[in-house]
C-alpha cells in the first residue's frame, strides 16, 4: 500500500503493483518521496527530468557565489619610496575592483636580518591603504617572505 501523488493522478491510497502501472501507462517513474510515513508517500515524474533540473539549480547557485580574486604585490625589504608608491596605486586599483591585496616583502640571502624593516614597509602598507581596505591578516614570517592580506571596504 501507498499513497499516490502526482500530476494527473487521483491523490490516494493504492496497492503497490497498480501505483507502477499508473505509472507505467503514464510513461512515468514511481518515485517515493517520503518512506517514514505511514503509508509511505509516492510521486509520479518523470525523475530523469527532475535530476536535470537540480543539477540546473545547482549551477545556478555556483554561478551567483562570489569568486573571491586574490592579487599579489611583492615588496623588498629596502624599495624606495616611488616603488613603494607604484605599487601602492596598483593595490588601491585592485581593492577598487574588489580583489583581496596579498603584500609580500621577499628576503634574498642575508637580507632577512631586516625582519623589522619588512615589517615596517608592510605597516606603512596598510597605513596608506586604510582608505580603501582593511588588514585581514597582520605580517607575519613564513620563510623568507613577511605576508600581509588586505581585503576591500563594502
Amino acid at each position: 500500500m501507498v499513497r499516490l501523488v502526482g500530476d494527473n493522478v487521483e491523490t490516494n491510497i493504492y496497492q503497490l503493483r497498480d501505483a507502477l502501472d499508473i505509472a507505467d501507462r503514464q510513461e512515468l517513474d514511481l518515485v517515493e518521496i517520503s518512506p517514514s510515513a505511514n503509508p509511505p508517500v509516492c510521486k509520479i515524474m518523470d525523475y530523469k527530468k527532475f535530476l536535470y533540473q537540480q543539477k540546473k539549480k545547482q549551477k545556478e547557485i555556483k554561478a551567483k557565489t562570489a569568486k573571491v580574486v586574490i592579487k599579489e604585490i611583492r615588496l623588498g625589504p629596502n624599495t624606495d619610496d616611488h616603488d613603494f608608491n607604484f605599487k601602492l596605486s596598483h593595490a588601491k586599483k585592485f581593492l577598487e575592483e574588489g580583489a583581496k591585496v596579498k603584500v609580500d616583502v621577499f628576503f634574498k640571502g642575508r637580507s632577512i636580518i631586516y625582519k623589522d624593516k619588512g615589517e615596517y614597509i608592510l605597516l606603512r602598507f596598510a597605513q596608506e591603504l586604510e582608505d580603501f581596505g582593511k588588514v585581514e591578516s597582520l605580517p607575519k614570517l613564513e620563510g623568507k617572505r613577511m605576508i600581509m592580506i588586505v581585503t576591500p571596504k563594502k
